[in-house]
């Protein structure tokens, strides 16, 4: 009885410890930090005409502003993400935003196409120091609070990503496409100095080498269940989203008239629906991953519903349509954070590499969905764009009722 009594006092020790090792300060700090890193990835999005001008690529090649960027954020989060399992979590972090700092620097400053191509895969590549945050955020947090911290530091990714396009366009307005890279390497570089110097130490124990744990990603991504049925389900909705932030600047200009002012006053609308993410979070925590899950598809199918049944040009189905933007926002970050949680209580040890795995596939989802919108936008209009938009989710709903139990 005494070893059980040891055992359990050391237990409980540990947990105090871990709920005293997250003051709301560094919650705050995470939030901010992931926000502002992984805004990145986006900044680029509304700003493809000008910078395909200015560096002379041609229209056809214009693409690959936004795809080498996503492609290098999925190489970090396969290969770099995962060696947060092995390395002292902080200095990983500052080594990824260096790398950061260093791309966004030669994109301010590159003088033709291929330097600034380059600059964009390592932009993504070093991005990924969000998806060591989010994680390392989860070790910190007590196991009661984990789906509430894991919502909180989600809320902060989510809104850089939905601010990215519109304070791209707002700042290209004012002094041209260099000044956003410009600002966020100066910006980058002060966050690196900061959190190098106030967050904690995150030294876990290697349980094996750089390559063993590479070899892993497969073994995990077979035997985790949990992980497979999440990452679908957050693909899924995903490449939802994805195809209609892709499609709907030109669904604005083409149908509402609007002026890249008006169609970024648009994106920001759909910053309302971020507020899905910390609320999500504090349900899960109470047991309701399982219904909220089904919920967050049936918001991303109704958002496309009423897009595709409103379409005439009245400025009250553009307020529907604004409408339908943050529905499916809603879906897609509450859903976000409800399988990362998921795939963080499956254990310290893997943490990293779960969550590498799970970003990564929804990522490629995320590409899929960009593709389709630009094809079906062009072939078929907003119709064909909006049906499809239903019908993935839809599909991914049916997978969800074979869902035996929570996860």
């Amino acid at each position: 009885m005494n070893q059980v009594s040891q055992i359990n006092r050391v237990t409980g020790a540990k947990k105090a410890a871990e709920s005293a090792a997250m003051p709301g300060w560094i919650t705050f700090l995470l939030a901010a930090s992931c926000g502002l890193i992984v805004a990145n990835l986006y900044y680029a999005q509304t700003l493809v005409g000008p910078i395909a001008a200015a560096t002379h690529l041609s229209s056809g090649a214009a693409g690959l502003i936004v795809t080498l960027t996503q492609i290098g954020y999925v190489i970090g989060l396969l290969f770099v993400v995962p060696l947060s399992d092995i390395i002292e979590n902080r200095r990983l972090t500052v080594i990824s935003l260096l790398v950061v700092v260093a791309a966004l620097v030669a994109a301010t400053l590159a003088p033709n196409a291929g330097l600034f191509l380059g600059a964009s895969l390592f932009i993504g590549l070093g991005s990924v120091a969000a998806q060591i945050l989010v994680p390392y955020a989860s070790f910190l947090a007590a196991e009661e609070h984990r789906g509430r911290v894991v919502g909180n530091v989600m809320s902060g990714l989510l809104l850089g990503i939905m601010f990215a396009r519109p304070l791209a366009s707002f700042v290209s307005g004012l002094w041209g496409w260099h000044a956003i890279y410009a600002i966020s390497a100066v910006i980058i570089a002060l966050l690196t100095l900061l959190l190098s110097r106030v967050l904690p130490q995150r030294q876990p124990v290697p349980a094996m080498s750089y390559g063993g744990l590479i070899r892993s990603l497969g073994t995990l991504l077979m035997n985790t269940p949990v992980l497979r049925r999440r990452a679908i389900y957050q693909a899924s909705l995903f490449g939802t989203f994805s195809l209609f932030w892709t499609t709907i600047s030109l669904r604005l200009a083409d149908t509402y008239h609007l002026s890249q002012q008006g169609i970024a006053l648009f994106a920001l609308a759909g910053v309302a629906g971020a507020v899905a993410s910390p609320i999500a979070g504090r349900l899960a925590d109470k047991g309701w991953t399982r219904p909220l899950t089904g919920l967050a598809f049936l918001l991303a199918g109704g958002a496309f519903l009423i897009a595709y049944l409103f379409r005439s040009d009245s400025a009250v189905t553009l307020g529907l349509l604004v409408a339908a933007a943050i529905l499916l926002d809603m879906g897609v970050s509450g859903n976000l954070v409800l399988g990362q949680r998921a795939i963080y209580s499956l254990g310290n040890e893997a943490r990293g590499r779960l969550n590498g795995l799970f970003m990564a596939i929804f990522f490629v989802g995320g590409a899929i969905g960009s593709s389709l919108g630009g094809w079906a936008y062009a072939y078929g209009g907003w119709e064909l764009t909006s049906l499809i938009g239903m019908t993935v989710p839809a599909l991914a709903f049916v997978y969800y009722l074979t869902e035996k139990k929570q996860a």
